[in-house]
């Protein structure tokens, strides 16, 4: 992808409210121009805070992952068209079906937002995947669930950094890869299990990095944006 590096960082707003949300803005650089809003900020403000967002200058992953019946799923994505988002991700597991419901749901928009399948949450490991009856390591069943959603037409995933490589290599330079779980190196991994730094992400093959918490909670937000900028922009990054 061709995006200068500060279009590839979309931070994460993991805030209880707006007024969160904004502390944390405040505290990042003007170029932050994409950023995550998960279940709590959407639960809590609602459609508010995309439309707050979008007239600050920002494009807005909506990160809800939606996961119904094909026809509510449908009308989910849809909506989300709707209220501006440059991004929307449904569950990949899923289904075909439900994947291809929430595909053909923006084939009427001019400008629709990416629509992105979430393969197998970076919080997970295999254990957690046979204690909900997957039996396969995480990599296996990623692959699985990438190859479902590159066949339902969706523009690509989200999976963890260890991913990357067998994805871009087996799914082409065209389908969007987008990594949760990064984190600067010495960084604490909190509830991430399969991680890596942004450097090696991008070098690897990602083309989008959600970063939350080494950013937004980081003693200096711009500081660290900073460091993560030069990491990107070093050789092979």
């Amino acid at each position: 992808m061709a995006e200068p590096w500060q279009d590839r960082i979309i931070t994460a707003l993991d805030a209880p409210d707006w007024a969160g949300a904004e502390a944390l803005l405040a505290n990042l650089p003007p170029a932050n121009r994409r950023v995550k809003v998960g279940k709590q900020l959407f639960t809590r403000e609602g459609p508010a805070a995309l439309a707050r967002l979008r007239e600050a200058g920002r494009e807005v992953f909506v990160d809800l992952k939606f996961h119904d019946i094909p026809n509510t799923v449908a009308g989910a994505v849809a909506a989300a068209a709707d209220i501006g988002a440059w991004m929307v991700n449904v569950h990949a597991s899923g289904g075909p079906r439900m994947m291809a419901a929430a595909r053909e749901a923006l084939a009427g928009y001019g400008h629709r937002p990416w629509l992105i399948g979430v393969t197998v949450l970076t919080s997970m490991d295999a254990g957690e995947l046979r204690a909900v009856g997957v039996a396969d390591e995480p990599q296996t069943q990623v692959r699985r669930l990438a190859r479902l959603a590159q066949e339902a037409g969706l523009d690509g995933v989200v999976a963890s950094p260890q991913e990357v490589p067998m994805l871009r290599r087996e799914l082409g330079d065209d389908f969007l890869l987008v990594t949760p779980g990064v984190r600067p190196a010495g960084a604490a991994g909190d509830d991430q299990r399969r991680t890596a730094t942004p450097g090696q992400a991008v070098a690897d093959g990602a083309d989008y990095l959600v970063i939350g918490r080494p950013l937004t909670r980081a003693d200096d937000p711009a500081a660290a944006w900073a460091a993560i900028g030069a990491e990107l922009q070093t050789p092979g990054a």
